[in-house]
Parts: C-alpha cells; structure tokens; sequence
C-alpha cells in the first residue's frame, strides 16, 4: 500500500487507490472506486462504487461523490460542495437506472458549498465560484457564480480573472505564466503554453 489512509477511514476492498494519495478522517471509499495518484481526500468524504477520480485531485471536507460521477486530473472540489447523480428524485421511486453522468474535465475547481446537478460537463479550467448552482454544461475556462450560475467572465489556468468579453474576439496573455489565450465567439482556447 503506497496511500495513506487514516484509522477512522473505510476503504472497502476492492478499491482502487493510487500512489502518495491522502485519505483522511471519516472517509468510506466503496469498493468499485477508481482514485488517481497523489489525490488529498478530506475529513467525511464519500466516494461511491462507479466513480473514477483522476491524478492530484483535492476533495476538501464533507463532499460526497456519488456514483456516475467523474473528475480529471488536478482538479478542486471545495468544502461542502455537491454533486447530484439523479435529476428528479423521490424517496419512494427508486431512479438507481436513471444516474446521469456528471464529467468534471481536468484543472477546474468547484469552490465550496456550491451544487452541480447530474448530467453536466464543466470545462477543463473553469472555476465554479462559492454556492454558485450548475445545470447546464461549463465551457473551458468559463467564470461561473450565481443561482443558477452564470457566466461572468474567463479566467486563466492560473486562476486569475481574464480581461475578455464572455463573447467576442480577443487574445490575452497571462501575466503569471505567459500563456496566451483566444477567445472566437463564445469558446476560449489556450493557444501556447
């Protein structure tokens, strides 16, 4: 075992851990779980059997993430965040057949508290902003806050705010990194790094 995992925790077999990866108080990883090298899973984290969770993903306290959900790599789920994998539930209908696949795409963060109903794709980069709600797809690099979340603006694999229209044409450069960016229309691609 190349993974550390805290007394308190449960990693039921079965489960697949990668190297140097952190599992801490409280935390019960089902035994159909895929998690990634170098991953941090924080205090009462949950992680269910048809999920795979990439290379350096950081999962703070008290988020569950329940089946048909599924991170890249270097991704940031905050404190409290949700995820959802039924879009319409009732106690008293079982909906197991009805999960709707949630992708989280390499790099994104998902600040805390915020929800992301089932069936969405948040971009590679994009920042989901504290408490915001997501139902519908995040583009790649796309800011997102409210309720329902809306895009206000851009924002660089650094993580800092870009100044670009949500829509438009433009390129900007990162001042941390150099990384130049495209914006043609409503998409926003990273053209160098």
């Amino acid at each position: 075992m190349n993974y550390h995992v805290h007394k308190s925790a449960i990693v039921d077999d079965g489960a697949k851990i990668g190297n140097d990866t952190r599992v801490w108080h409280f935390v019960h990883v089902c035994s159909g779980a895929q998690i990634g090298e170098g991953c941090s899973l924080g205090q009462n984290v949950f992680v269910g059997n048809k999920v795979t969770i990439g290379d350096n993903v950081k999962v703070q306290n008290n988020v569950s993430i329940y089946d048909n959900v599924h991170i890249e790599d270097d991704v940031f789920c905050g404190p409290s965040m949700v995820f959802t994998n039924v879009y319409n539930p009732r106690s008293f209908i079982e909906r197991k057949t009805e999960y709707r696949d949630t992708l989280v795409k390499k790099g994104a963060t998902l600040g805390a508290n915020c929800t992301i109903v089932c069936g969405v794709t948040i971009g590679e980069y994009s920042l989901v902003g504290a408490g915001a709600v997501i139902n519908k797809d995040v583009p790649a690099f796309a800011l997102m806050v409210g309720v329902p979340a809306k895009q206000i603006g851009w924002i660089s694999k650094y993580g800092e705010q870009l100044k670009l229209p949500i829509s438009g044409v433009g390129t900007e450069k990162c001042e941390h990194t150099g990384d130049t960016y495209k914006l043609s229309g409503s998409a926003l691609t990273l053209i160098n790094e």
